[in-house]
């Protein structure tokens, strides 16, 4: 059985496999990091061979007295109640990425820690800026126009969430673009729910609204109201402190100029 040791935002984690394909994936989107001593916050293994491969994303989700599990056609997650020790079976790496991004989004949010926002993020000036919307609105494409600026996500923006400050963490849940530079942790200046257009225009939002614009975008499979309730007083919290913008954008990297003025 090999171990990577790793971090995901606060979190140390242990993620292990006797598979060798699975252990060049794991290594492909986690870097290895030493506990110095720490105990994992969890630990998850790893087995290949499971299912077929993807057909929706739809997730049946089981709450047993002591375990939760969350099928869909191409893997399977076996977690205990408390959060400490997971079994994922995958049929392929995309299965791979998208279990790993339903644990831990279940895990942080079952701490009330924070949410794994469905977006970009970009760190300007020493401050994170978030990208998001529907399918399709161009999270990636804003991403890629906002270069050399470091990235902390392409597609899963990991949100630590308090009472005083929201802090975004660099993400290893990537759709094509890969980390570069530091991409430390840094402070949430901004929200832009994106449009593309023909000029640029950011127009500031009211957080009630805010609010409900950004339910849909949390990358969550709830099983039970408490957890769905956690994220959203999380949201509350998100949008009390951070402004969200609806900004429309040319295909082009003048609608910084709105952002950094």
């Amino acid at each position: 059985m090999k171990t990577l040791h790793t971090k995901i935002g606060d979190h140390y984690i242990d993620i292990q496999t006797e598979f060798d394909d699975v252990w060049k994936i794991i290594n492909q989107y986690f870097s290895c990091v030493s506990i110095a001593g720490n105990q994992p916050d969890i630990t998850i293994t790893i087995t290949n061979g499971y299912g077929v491969s993807f057909k929706d994303y739809e997730v049946a989700i089981e709450k047993k007295l002591n375990t939760i599990t969350f099928k869909r056609a191409d893997y399977f997650i076996e977690v205990d109640s408390e959060y400490k020790w997971a079994n994922v079976a995958i049929h392929d790496e995309l299965a791979l990425k998208h279990a790993l991004m339903n644990l831990y989004s279940s895990f942080i949010v079952h701490h009330n820690w924070g949410i794994l926002l469905h977006s970009s993020c970009v760190i300007n000036n020493n401050k994170a800026h978030i990208f998001t919307g529907h399918s399709g609105a161009g999270k990636s494409t804003a991403a890629k126009l906002s270069m050399p600026r470091e990235l902390l996500s392409d597609e899963a923006t990991i949100l630590k969430i308090t009472e005083e400050s929201v802090i975004a963490f660099n993400s290893p849940f990537r759709s094509e673009l890969k980390a570069e530079g530091s991409e430390k942790p840094t402070s949430l200046k901004s929200i832009q729910l994106l449009h593309q257009a023909l000029s640029n225009q950011r127009i500031a939002v009211k957080r009630i609204e805010a609010w409900m614009k950004l339910i849909d975008k949390v990358f969550y499979w709830s099983y039970k109201p408490e957890e769905t309730k956690k994220i959203m007083s999380l949201l509350q919290l998100l949008v009390k402190q951070v402004p969200v913008y609806e900004l429309h954008f040319q295909k082009n990297n003048t609608f910084w100029e709105l952002m950094s003025s």
